[in-house]
């Protein structure tokens, strides 16, 4: 298997495009933004809890190394830092990780950020605790190859967080008719509702890679307050998971 078998140029090319906005909290990123403290809220528990760590204590993820895979400009990679994790950031859009250096930067924040992949990656006997693997499954060119290159990095023990969109007539209505169309916070074709992936669908390909999935959660977003909030019911637009390398 070649390094990059897994990427999907077209898919690359439209993040290369907006990655000057990553930290614009209202450019065509700000439904991540708005989306972030929902994401972290579920990644720091599932971590905290799978290491045994006490979030309130400084620094609560020293001596963890994490893996944020299509970090994009660093959303969730700095967070990961400040609680004390040794983070590597990758994307292979490549002009997200000057972005995502010269904020870490002017952050004072130490993060390893490259261009790469996660078969790269693998191929070069990297090794993690974590793999953080938020809202890219959706874009690559072989969710199954990719799911199984994300488990080999992972470490015996290992916990995987990946979060995608699901595929119905609502995740439709709100992630491509909202978002791009109305609303108009990411250009049009960002996403392609046919790679949109149910949560029984992912929840296959996690086991096919060789990962046990023991956790998942919808994530939804409330048009009068603007906050998300996680749900253990509602997963038909946005949701998230948990698996483990036993």
């Amino acid at each position: 298997m070649q390094a990059t078998a897994t990427v999907d140029p077209a898919e690359v090319e439209k993040f290369q495009a907006m990655a000057s906005e990553w930290w614009d909290p209202n450019g065509k990123f700000r439904p991540l933004h708005l989306m972030n403290p929902c994401r972290l809220d579920y990644i720091t528990s599932q971590i905290a809890a799978e290491f045994g760590r006490d979030l309130t204590a400084p620094r609560p993820f020293a001596g963890i190394r994490v893996l944020d895979i299509g970090c994009g400009g660093g959303l969730l990679s700095e967070p990961m830092a400040r609680l004390g994790a040794d983070v590597v950031g990758a994307d292979a859009a490549e002009r997200n990780i000057p972005v995502a250096r010269l904020h870490a930067e002017q952050s004072g924040l130490a993060i390893d950020y490259r261009v790469t992949t996660a078969e790269a990656l693998a191929e070069a006997g990297e090794q993690f605790d974590v793999v953080l693997n938020m809202e890219v499954v959706e874009h690559v060119a072989d969710p199954l190859a990719y799911l199984t290159a994300c488990r080999q990095l992972l470490k015996p023990g290992g916990l995987m967080v990946c979060s995608t969109l699901n595929r119905n007539p609502k995740s439709f209505l709100m992630a491509i008719v909202g978002a791009e169309w109305v609303m108009r916070w990411l250009p049009k074709g960002t996403h392609d509702w046919q790679k949109f992936i149910t949560p029984d669908e992912l929840c296959d390909l996690v086991r096919r890679a060789g990962l046990d999935p023991v956790d998942r959660k919808g994530m939804v977003f409330n048009p009068v307050t603007w906050r998300w909030s996680l749900s253990d019911r509602d997963l038909t637009v946005n949701y998230v998971t948990t698996s483990l390398k036993r």
